[in-house]
């Protein structure tokens, strides 16, 4: 069952109002509609799923659930994807890639441009979903571009594409109480706190992205940056 569903009308106007899947036609059933790639940072495996650093596959698969549709391998085994569009009822929404990589959060970039190039994909159309340590937990931002603030899977993508310019959903999770050391952070659990409000932000930052690659940035940025 998706967030969505579980939480029904409890979201308000504000996250409802947006978008909601538009169906399951694969993205290679057309040549004349140009394809985003949605790229879900995180570490494969049942033993990374609950993690901080893996918000982004958290967010994947809410969007997946909108779209009605099960991630499968990708032909490069390189990834989990699922093809589809997003876009409000009743309206011919972007064709769209949801993906997430098989390889750990550092080596991100190889199978991120591999599916770009497979699927055609500019820079310009890439959306990376991630954790943010410098924006607190149940906030977030939306933004082109930028540093990678020592994010591991933002780094490895920078690299494998040659640009950091690609579309980033930043999914505040907060820096590490007292002294914890950061990766221990990242690499832990979220508390019995957070993850009560957690299914509310995932929710929000997937309406982001549908925002983002229905709407553009600029409204993106009004409605979502906290």
């Amino acid at each position: 069952m998706s967030l969505r569903s579980t939480l029904g009308s409890t979201l308000g106007p504000t996250l409802g109002r947006l978008l909601h899947r538009k169906g399951r036609d694969s993205v290679t059933d057309s040549t004349t509609t140009p394809v985003w790639l949605v790229v879900g940072l995180g570490n494969p495996g049942p033993s990374y799923a609950g993690h901080r650093h893996n918000v982004g596959h958290l967010v994947v698969d809410e969007l997946a659930q909108r779209m009605g549709a099960p991630f499968r391998a990708h032909k490069s085994g390189r990834a989990e994807v699922v093809e589809g569009r997003l876009g409000a009822p009743g309206t011919p929404g972007p064709r769209v890639v949801l993906m997430k990589a098989r390889s750990y959060m550092n080596e991100s970039g190889g199978p991120v441009k591999q599916l770009a190039t497979f699927y055609k994909v500019p820079p310009e159309r890439i959306v990376a979903v991630h954790d943010e340590l410098d924006i607190p937990f149940d906030t977030m931002r939306v933004k082109i571009g930028g540093g990678d603030n020592g994010h591991n899977g933002l780094r490895s993508m920078r690299s494998s594409l040659g640009t950091g310019d690609f579309a980033r959903v930043r999914v505040g999770i907060g820096r590490p109480p007292g002294r914890q050391d950061v990766a221990d952070f990242v690499l832990s659990n979220y508390s019995s706190a957070e993850r009560k409000i957690l299914p509310f932000q995932v929710d929000k930052a997937a309406d982001a992205v549908e925002s983002l690659v229905t709407e553009g940035l600029e409204r993106t940025q009004q409605n979502f940056n906290s």
